[in-house]
């Protein structure tokens, strides 16, 4: 009974550790989008977008600054 005591509560801590990082990483990736926007809402919402297609096109982490700011670049001013 001591072993299932510690396989679930390693299972939970191990888990909630996982869960916690993926959810840092989509707040910053998220922040790195609102950033590029500046105060523009509508341009907030472009680059809500452009990061949503970067997850979908499966973008990498590590280019995934590039790729944002190029799509910045590309927004159309009106």
């Amino acid at each position: 009974m001591d072993y299932f005591i510690i396989v679930v509560t390693t299972a939970a801590g191990l888990y909630f550790h996982w869960w916690l990082y993926v959810r840092i990483k989509r707040w910053m990736d998220r922040d790195l989008a609102l950033s590029l926007a500046g105060k523009d809402e509508r341009k907030r919402a472009y680059m809500l977008e452009q990061l949503a297609n970067a997850r979908a096109q499966k973008i990498k982490r590590r280019d995934l600054s590039k790729w944002l700011e190029t799509a910045a670049a590309g927004y159309p001013d009106q």
